[in-house]
């Protein structure tokens, strides 16, 4: 059966953050995932955790001014301290929670710096974390996004960021492959997911056009959940959408597809 991780930064927005556990739990959710845990007390995220018996799936690395519209530094020259400083507070917090894996947004594009540069920048960080992730018992991740949300977001495709892996080459990095950034940017998700699945860590999910829950757009999710079923991917696979109307109605395609076959 396919394991789906409830991503918190988006589901059960009705309730508090950290009443959105228990909701997860509530709606037969074993994993959870958010974009960062780090204004709250890693203590504090490991107790409901406990308490409703779920597994920390991944959260990001440090990306910078979120709330000035940055998207991750690892790509940017001259933020290496900083990103070396995020690091350790993600494997901190990742260990304190039992997350096995950080996904690491990569940036955008800064005026005025060659993509060559921004390249080598980005090798060079993640040639520093991978080996430091592994230590942790962690994977390390990267993840094309799509340019249309995302301006200037460094990768865009799924080629570049098995581009980097390769220029990277060690073991510890992995790919996070979103089925909605690759269909606005690329399409052939199947054949790119079972082509690329031993570089793959993580899935997630969502439809397209609008970012809500499958069955709302034009990828045919049936088609994909056989797929990974057939190719054997066992990771789990991380609900990143925005519910059409409220998430316990939004959840009747998960409860579908879980019961009936590949049907939504």
């Amino acid at each position: 059966m396919r394991r789906f991780s409830a991503n918190l930064s988006m589901l059960f927005q009705e309730y508090d953050f950290l009443d959105r556990f228990e909701k997860a739990r509530e709606a037969g959710f074993t994993g959870v995932e958010y974009l960062f845990p780090y204004q709250w007390q890693p203590e504090q995220l490991a107790s409901l955790l406990a308490r409703y018996g779920l597994t920390q799936v991944l959260h990001n690395l440090p990306a910078g001014d979120w709330a000035a519209g940055e998207r991750g530094i690892a790509c940017i020259p001259g933020r290496e301290a900083e990103f070396r400083a995020g690091v350790d507070v993600a494997i901190t917090y990742a260990q304190k929670i039992g997350c096995s894996m950080l996904n690491c947004l990569v940036g955008k594009r800064p005026a005025g710096i060659h993509d060559e540069d921004l390249r080598q920048a980005l090798v060079a960080n993640l040639s520093y974390a991978a080996p430091l992730l592994e230590d942790a018992g962690i994977k390390l991740l990267i993840e094309p996004l799509n340019s249309r949300d995302i301006p200037g977001f460094f990768l865009v495709h799924t080629e570049d960021a098995l581009a980097i892996r390769k220029l990277v080459n060690h073991p510890n990095l992995y790919l996070q492959y979103d089925v909605y950034h690759m269909q606005v940017m690329e399409g052939n998700l199947i054949q790119t997911i079972t082509n690329n699945l031993e570089s793959i860590a993580h899935i997630q999910i969502a439809d397209n056009p609008g970012r809500h829950e499958p069955g709302t757009g034009e990828i045919n999710y049936a088609n994909i959940f056989r797929a990974l079923n057939e190719s054997g991917y066992s990771g789990w696979i991380g609900c990143e959408y925005l519910p059409l109307t409220t998430t316990k109605e939004g959840l009747r395609w998960m409860n579908s597809s879980q019961t009936k076959g590949e049907s939504l």
